[in-house]
């Protein structure tokens, strides 16, 4: 298998299933059952510009990302591209299907305008930094997150 028989194409519904089972291999706790996740594709659809794709080698989902293109009223109106929940089957690792898809990714994100293209990953993800640094993706200043299930409301003590 080599990067070069890897098709990119918007997932579709009945690519839930094997999307699901990628998001299982990076973490099980944190996965959606299946009409879970339709319910989210279902609302995904309604925003513009965001959608989930797959990564296919002979006909088998081996990959996965979400891109989303926001606008921006900061640096002159330009687009920022979003790219989230990255996913390569562990078996696939290493044969060019995530530089495939992010390829697609980044691509997309220019011909819609974007000035830049973000990503977020875990701090533990060591080989995953790597990955994004050898396509050019630099380090850049802090992100920060709250978890709005456990914060405390506005104005409480914490």
């Amino acid at each position: 298998m080599s990067a070069t028989n890897v098709s990119v194409r918007p997932a579709g519904p009945a690519d839930l299933p094997a999307v699901l089972a990628l998001y299982r291999e990076l973490d099980a706790e944190d996965v959606h059952d299946l009409a879970e996740a339709r319910a989210v594709f279902d609302r995904m659809a309604r925003y513009p510009d965001y959608a989930l794709y797959v990564a296919e080698v002979d006909g088998a989902v081996l990959g996965t990302f979400t891109l989303l293109v926001m606008e921006n009223i900061a640096h002159r109106g330009s687009r920022t591209g979003i790219i989230e929940a990255v996913a390569v089957s562990a078996a696939a690792q290493g044969q060019g299907i995530g530089r495939a898809m992010m390829g697609v990714a980044l691509d997309m994100a220019r011909e819609k305008g974007c000035y830049k293209a973000a990503l977020s990953t875990r701090m533990a993800r060591e080989r995953a930094h790597a990955f994004y640094e050898s396509l050019g993706f630099r380090r850049h200043g802090f992100s920060f997150y709250t978890d709005l299930q456990e914060a405390p409301a506005s104005g409480e003590a914490a």
